[in-house]
Order: C-alpha cells, then sequence, then structure tokens
C-alpha cells in the first residue's frame, strides 16, 4: 500500500480544496440546517463530475478507483459539505455493477438524480432513517437476499442533533434489480464505511485547525490559551490519532479497491477508528474553545455534532463493534451452558 498521493491525487485534492472553500464555507452548512442538504451546492458539484467520477467508463462515469474518489471525500468532510457525496457515490457504482436500470444509472452519473441506499435492514416494508433519504429520489435497499430500488420524492428530514437528511423511506412498491446480490450489497455497505472514516479524517483535521486558529488568539492571562502546555499537548495528541486515522482510513479504502480479503473487516475498523478520533479531535477542540464552543455563532459545535453523529446512520456502533469483532475472531460459538 502507498501512503503517499500521486501527482494526480494531489492535483485533484487541490482542485477540490478550493471548490469546497469557495462554494461551501460555515455560511452554507448553516443555511442548510436542518435539512442537511442544499441543492445548489449539489448541482454545482455535479457539474464538476464528482458524482459519477467512481464509476466504470463503460457506464457513462469518470472510470476512477475508491482513492481517488476519497481524495474528493476528505475535502468534503473537512468542509461538511451538506451534500450526499458519499452515500450516491456509493449507490451509483452499485447500480452500474447491478447493470439492470441503464437509466437510474445515467441520472446518477450526471447528477440529474440523487441515489442513496438503506443501510439498516427494512422492517415493515419500510427503511427506516435512511442516510440521505431527505435528498434523495432513488433508494436501494436489500431486501430478501435480493437488491429493490424506490422512486420518489423525498420526504422532510426528520430532526436530529447532527442536522442530517435522514429520513424513513417507503419501500412498499419497490421494484428488484438484477438477480440476488448479496455480496454486491455488503461491498456497497463496505465502501460506504471505509469513505465516511476518510471524511472523518477531514473533519478532524479541520476541527484542529480551527482550534490552533482560535487558541493563538484568545488570550488568558495576558497571554495565548495556546501558550499553554496542557493545550498544546491535547492538540499534539489529537493530531497524532488523526494521522493514525487517515493511514487506516487509507488502507481499508486500497483493500477494497484491490479486491482484498481483509477489506471488510479495514472497512469496520477504520469507521470505528475514525469515528473515535473525530469525536476525540472535536471535544478537544470545542473544551479549549471553553463556553464559546457551544454557541452557535463558532464553527466548531458544527463539526462536534457532525463527529457525533455521522457514524450513528449506520445504527448503534456497538453491533458494528460486534461484527468487527466476528469478522476478526470468527462468530462466536454457542453456549453448551456446561463447564465441563
Amino acid at each position: 500500500m502507498r501512503t503517499r498521493l500521486t501527482d494526480d491525487e494531489l492535483a485533484i485534492r487541490e482542485v477540490f480544496a478550493e471548490f469546497f472553500a469557495r462554494e461551501c464555507p460555515t455560511e452554507v452548512v448553516r443555511a442548510a440546517e436542518p435539512s442537511g442538504h442544499d441543492a445548489d451546492l449539489w448541482r454545482r458539484l455535479s457539474a464538476t463530475g464528482a458524482p459519477g467520477m467512481a464509476v466504470a467508463a463503460d457506464r457513462g462515469g469518470g472510470d476512477a478507483d475508491l482513492r481517488t474518489l476519497a481524495v474528493v471525500v476528505e475535502q468534503s468532510g473537512a468542509h461538511l459539505a451538506p451534500v450526499p457525496l458519499v452515500e450516491h457515490a456509493v449507490t451509483a457504482r452499485l447500480l452500474a455493477a447491478d447493470g439492470s436500470r441503464d437509466d437510474l444509472v445515467a441520472a446518477a452519473v450526471a447528477g440529474e438524480r440523487i441515489a442513496t441506499l438503506a443501510l439498516r435492514s427494512p422492517a415493515d416494508g419500510r427503511a427506516r432513517l435512511v442516510p440521505a433519504g431527505a435528498a434523495a429520489d432513488i433508494v436501494v435497499a436489500h431486501v430478501g437476499g435480493r437488491l429493490v430500488v424506490t422512486e420518489g420524492d423525498p420526504p422532510p428530514a426528520a430532526p436530529t442533533t447532527g442536522d442530517l437528511p435522514l429520513a424513513d423511506r417507503d419501500l412498499t412498491a419497490a421494484t428488484p434489480l438484477g438477480g440476488h446480490a448479496g455480496h454486491a450489497w455488503d461491498r456497497a455497505l463496505d465502501e460506504w464505511r471505509a469513505l465516511m472514516a476518510v471524511a472523518y479524517t477531514g473533519l478532524a483535521r479541520r476541527a484542529i485547525e480551527i482550534c490552533v486558529g482560535y487558541v493563538t488568539e484568545r488570550e488568558q492571562f495576558g497571554v495565548p490559551v495556546g501558550s499553554f502546555q496542557a493545550v498544546q499537548h491535547g492538540l499534539a495528541d489529537a493530531a497524532t490519532r488523526v494521522e493514525g486515522a487517515a493511514l487506516l482510513a487509507q488502507r481499508a479504502v486500497w483493500a477494497l479497491d484491490t479486491h482484498r480479503p481483509d477489506g471488510p473487516r479495514l472497512a469496520a475498523m477504520a469507521l470505528l477508528f475514525c469515528a473515535e478520533v473525530g469525536r476525540f479531535a472535536t471535544d478537544r477542540a470545542l473544551q479549549y474553545h471553553g463556553g464559546y464552543g457551544y454557541a452557535e455563532e463558532y464553527d466548531i459545535q458544527l463539526y462536534h455534532r457532525r463527529a457525533t453523529s455521522w457514524t450513528l446512520q449506520l445504527g448503534d456502533p456497538a453491533l458494528e463493534y460486534a461484527r468487527l469483532a466476528d469478522l476478526e475472531l470468527g462468530p462466536r460459538q454457542p453456549s453448551t451452558g456446561s463447564d465441563a
């Protein structure tokens, strides 16, 4: 696995860093609350080709690999962009691989329609709290071993602390896609895990940058807060963890990109660790802001709320830890009820 970006990837990172800095300042993030989606920003992002960049060329996409897509996702995460880039890109790849609905693939690649996937298992004909469910008009779910798709206008977002575009979606009118697709579905979920891990690293790095900017200007006892050793050590601890998390996220993306058998395990590991690091970094940054950190006019609270909320889209993290334990150690054997 290489740990450095190629020249092409560096150029892409620069382009999208400039794009999100210009098109998605925190004023745009705030204006998108509480729905968590900015349709104008999505149209501008679609014009760059990012939504379909990781779809194969023979399906109309940009033919980029996951590692290249991850470069864009990191910048999206760093700016808390209120657009469903990860969900849409993963679902577009899933639809393209399925191959039974060329119309949906073409619309998703162009960004003309937003697609997402129901991460949680549906029940009673409904998918609960679908990521980007309040923005997408194409929802793919896994029901009874088959992929199904439902189309329609998105409902209003459910109220959440992180102001994410989550919504329940009705699957009673869903139509099947091609064949049994357990492996394709599992891979899509793993891609979501790995790319969300990358988004967390972008969020955490930016939170530290915001905090450094604050503590170098804010003074207490006649000196900058950042001159206190405890603050310096805390930020150094957070920065070190972020670099480790970034390496793990890159490794997970690389493993999935190269179809390594440990890809699913690394994707789960990366999501859980990067989410933990994201929360740690934003906790420190919020603490060093003092009471101002909780004020709505300060940007760090936006990062803290997203860091807390993003991983919950998959469900209770305890279940993901249990799943990772099964991947790492093998499924638990049923108890015999006797030590003999």
